[in-house]
């Protein structure tokens, strides 16, 4: 075995290890120290992370919930004022009702009332035309004016025989 590289020299072995040690200093003082800095602020930041994520989702469910009960508390106006509504509706509906009937009673009234009137007023018409035909027909009949008194009698006897219709 004569290759250098894998022969044993005490002096190399030595400068090796020195070396090593040498370099091993000056990264723990320059670049472990930095390092293990970095990563302790890194994992601080993660956790403070965590702790940030944590309360934002204990924030959110609690805005969850207060936004579930505004929900259910705007249900339950909206079915009060809905029940309210139909309530009003219905009794509007009763008060527009009862005012039509009654109407319906004072038009039922007044119209009863007209007929009546108008009814009167007909049959004082049919009277005044009956006297008056009975004189027409009576004067052709006798060909000659009666007196008042025979005016008189001729016309309550037509009265009479009217008065037997109308009943």
């Amino acid at each position: 075995m004569n290759n250098p590289l894998v022969q044993l020299d005490p002096g190399l072995f030595v400068w090796t290890i020195v070396t090593f040690l040498l370099l091993l200093t000056v990264l723990s003082k320059f670049a472990w120290k930095p390092l293990l800095k970095m990563l302790k602020e890194r994992e601080e930041f993660i956790r403070s992370s965590l702790e940030d994520a944590e309360k934002a989702q204990t924030e959110l469910a609690k805005l969850n919930a207060e936004g579930e009960e505004i929900i259910n508390k705007a249900r339950a106006e909206a079915q009060t004022i809905l029940s309210e509504g139909k309530a009003a509706s219905a009794k509007l509906k009763d008060e527009i009702l009862n005012d039509a009937k009654e109407k319906e009673k004072s038009i039922v009234a007044d119209a009863t009332k007209q007929i009546q009137v108008e009814k009167e007023k007909a049959i004082a018409e049919i009277k005044s035309e009956v006297v008056n035909l009975s004189l027409s027909v009576a004067e052709k009949l006798i060909k000659k004016n009666l007196s008042a008194e025979d005016n008189k009698a001729l016309i309550d006897e037509s009265l009479s025989h009217v008065k037997k219709y109308e009943a």
